[in-house]
């Protein structure tokens, strides 16, 4: 009875190591040494910073928050203006959002100024008060319009016909016209509801990061240098939103990593395979020449 007792109890340690030894096989490990190395100087370590172990990369994971955070439709937004829909038919005709932008005169067509009713009261206000010899002058008053229709349309008719042929002859009357329009110019309400898309996607990136796709987190020390034990798989290391910086460099990664089973695999973090913080993102987001 004692012996087959010892001879269980010694089967049960045997299942138990071996069970510990499939496990630590599966296992491996991330061996991590960053650096800076900033302009004309020499490479410094990346001391006491928190880098994330990721399943999935940063910059995937960032698609998948702009694609649940929709850009607002250029065409839906001009839509809903308070303006002329002769305006909204330009603007939708257009790349421009910024009716105060200074190459505003060099788009429009005399055609444009007399059809869009802002763009025919800027260039009335811009050239008033004698600013501009020989510009025609409406001969028709608004109690025309009512009183005498038919003299009313008429003279309308024959004011435009002239002020097309002096905005054809004087193309430089059209400059100063962006300088009326500034009450109803919509590139701000643009510019700010895509600042906010972009502060809403900054803020959940991350979160959405370490909350589904972290597989671990570690910091470097006075080295630069960090590890962790990882079971074998593909990752990436990231800084997420988080700039390193040493000098004159701001760097990010965002790097693949394979870990094998029962190795320890080394991953130098250095400008070559980071990402500049201060270059800009190859976008027209903020702008208004953006369709999206």
């Amino acid at each position: 009875m004692r012996n087959a007792l010892l001879a269980a109890g010694f089967l049960l340690c045997s299942l138990i190591a071996t069970g510990t030894a499939s496990a630590q096989a599966g296992n491996g490990a991330l061996d991590l040494t960053a650096r800076i190395t900033p302009t004309a100087a020499r490479p410094e370590p990346v001391r006491q910073f928190t880098f994330y172990v990721l399943t999935k990369s940063y910059e995937d994971i960032t698609k998948e928050v702009e694609a649940n955070d929709a850009p607002t439709d250029r065409d839906k937004f001009i839509s809903d203006l308070k303006v002329s829909d002769q305006l909204k038919d330009w603007l939708k005709g257009h790349d421009e959002l910024d009716l105060t932008s200074p190459n505003l005169d060099k788009m429009l067509t005399p055609d444009d100024i007399l059809k869009v009713p802002e763009f025919l009261l800027a260039y009335q206000r811009a050239n008033s008060g004698g600013v501009t010899y020989g510009i025609p002058k409406p001969k028709y008053t608004d109690a025309d319009k009512t009183d005498h229709p038919d003299r009313y349309q008429k003279q309308h008719d024959e004011y435009l016909a002239a002020l097309k042929k002096f905005i054809q002859s004087h193309p430089e009357s059209m400059s100063g016209v962006e300088l009326e329009l500034s009450g109803i110019n919509p590139q701000s309400k643009w510019a700010l509801l895509r600042t906010e898309r972009q502060k809403r996607i900054q803020q959940a990136t991350p979160a959405l990061a370490q909350t589904k796709y972290l597989a671990a987190q570690f910091d470097t020390d006075l080295d630069g240098h960090g590890a962790v034990n990882l079971p074998a798989g593909n990752y990436w290391v990231s800084t997420l939103n988080l700039e390193a910086g040493a000098g004159d460099a701001q760097l990010r990664w965002d790097v693949p990593i394979a870990i094998q089973n029962g190795r320890s695999t080394q991953l130098a973090l250095t400008n070559l395979n980071a990402i500049d913080a201060h270059k800009k993102p190859d976008t027209d987001e903020a702008h208004g020449s953006s369709k999206n």
